[in-house]
């Protein structure tokens, strides 16, 4: 089977056919930032790393841009709040965004731009587009006007009568048409400026995409992708932008992924319910856990986040950890090597990657394999477990999952468990020695006790053949 993905632009699943072979070209929209990143771009950027992954794990040369926004209304009201200049709240904004991708396990992008760092080819775009009479300034800002570009609306399979019809619009006598939007923004006191044919001001948002993306990409490149709420206007208008100037598509796949709830209510600060990547990672023992969360839906599925969703994860994890810690134990250290590509397991997963990165099925094979490595262990299978156990760690790698070694895994679980056991870990390695002092004379009620005991004090007990180990619930 071959990689397919479902297009926004058509509405099809569609085989990925890059421009060039052997190559992949891949813009994705990044932050604004203003304020710390939440589990909503989280959810975006892991879809966008797995992807990236792989698309690099299927043998393309991948060149990935992500771009950051650093100039625009709410970064200006908030450092004017503060007291500050917009640079210097971006650079505290970008750097907490570099440590929540990094927590993630995100790939950093190849390309990683600033809008500020590329006015000069924003200028060019607005003036070729004024060329073509696609653009036009009133009062030191510009305009696109949407009515002169025919193919307006495509992406978002809408008219452009009825969007006008359907959309509130805040009345601005000096457009020609009320859908029209800026490119370039005349500047006001105290503003961040730069200088242009049409005197000082910044640019319009979706300028800063058209301009970036071609810049690392060229024109037409692979794919485009973002949230679902940049389909329109965003990703639209950087169509009616790049296309209008340049006389060729865009981007030839568009993907868009799906937004997130909390406790199946839109994430708001006026419901209280909305979450930074933060506040998120802070309720999980490791970011892994809440990586899978964001994985557990398919990509272009809405996802609903809650602690229960947190809690599933974590147990799920906590059983690979533990099979893949039996494993590397029976292993003894020794070259697993590398796992078979036309295994059976092998193949499943790039059935359901292959299948528009199915996540959630891919998952699922991965939790077969670990179901399939215990049973190899029972019967003492152990260069089978090790096969088993490379092929886990390569799709791992595709999901940016299973990154830890089991030890240390296990031991953050632990750890954090602990915050809600009122047994230090001295308690229950001293219970667990009288217990199995307990079992050595056959005393097995006294056994039996100790593991109640601790089972409801929220701490589970495994035996194996090397001793005793624990967990918390």
């Amino acid at each position: 089977m071959a990689l397919r993905f479902h297009n926004t632009l058509t509405g099809k699943a569609e085989e990925f056919v890059p421009l060039t072979p052997g190559e992949a070209r891949m813009y994705v929209c990044g932050v604004t930032v203003y304020d710390r990143s939440h589990i909503g771009h989280a959810r975006a950027f892991v879809a966008f790393d797995v992807i990236y992954r792989y698309l690099r794990f299927s043998g393309y040369e991948v060149t990935f841009v992500r771009n950051f926004t650093d100039v625009d209304d709410k970064i200006i009201n908030r450092a004017n709040e503060r007291g500050i200049s917009a640079e210097e709240l971006t650079e505290t904004y970008i750097q907490d965004y570099n440590n929540d991708m990094q927590a993630l396990r995100c790939l950093p992008p190849t390309h990683e731009p600033r809008a500020t760092e590329h006015i000069p080819a924003m200028l060019a775009l607005i003036q070729e587009l004024e060329a073509k009479q696609l653009a036009y300034a009133v009062d030191g800002d510009v305009y696109y006007a949407v009515d002169r570009f025919a193919a307006y609306g495509k992406l978002a399979h809408r008219r452009l009568e009825d969007m006008a019809a359907g959309a509130r619009i805040e009345v601005d006598t000096r457009k020609r048409h009320p859908m029209d939007f800026a490119l370039w923004k005349s500047s006001k006191p105290g503003e961040p400026a730069w200088d242009s044919p049409w005197g000082k001001g910044r640019p319009g948002w979706h300028i800063e995409c058209s301009a970036m993306s071609s810049k690392y990409l060229g024109q037409p490149f692979d794919i485009h992708g973002g949230g679902a709420d940049l389909i329109f206007p965003h990703h639209e208008n950087e169509i009616a932008q790049s296309e209008g100037a340049k006389g060729c598509a865009l981007a030839r796949y568009w993907l868009h992924n799906g937004m997130v709830t909390v406790e199946q209510e839109k994430m708001s600060k006026s419901l209280g319910n909305f979450l930074t990547i933060e506040a998120a990672l802070s309720k999980v023992s490791t970011p892994e856990v809440l990586r899978q969360v964001l994985l557990s839906s398919h990509y272009r599925m809405a996802l609903d986040f809650s602690t229960q969703k947190l809690a599933e994860a974590e147990k799920g994890l906590a059983r690979i950890y533990e099979t893949l810690a039996r494993a590397d134990e029976a292993i003894s250290g020794n070259w697993i090597g590398e796992g078979p590509d036309d295994s059976s397991l092998a193949n499943r997963f790039r059935e359901a990657m292959d299948d528009d990165c199915n996540t959630p099925r891919a998952l699922g094979v991965i939790f077969d394999g670990v179901r399939e490595m215990n049973r190899e262990l029972d019967a003492g299978q152990i260069t089978e477990a090790a096969t088993l156990r490379s092929e886990i760690a390569k799709m791992g790698d595709v999901l940016g999952l299973l990154q830890e070694s089991p030890a240390q895994f296990l031991e953050h679980q632990k750890q954090t468990g602990l915050a809600e056991v009122s047994l230090t870990p001295e308690a229950i390695e001293a219970l667990i020695a009288e217990r199995t002092v307990a079992r050595k004379e056959k005393n097995f009620q006294r056994a039996d006790e100790i593991r109640t005991q601790l089972d409801g004090q929220g701490v589970l007990l495994k035996d194996g053949p090397t001793g005793t180990t624990w967990t918390v619930k």
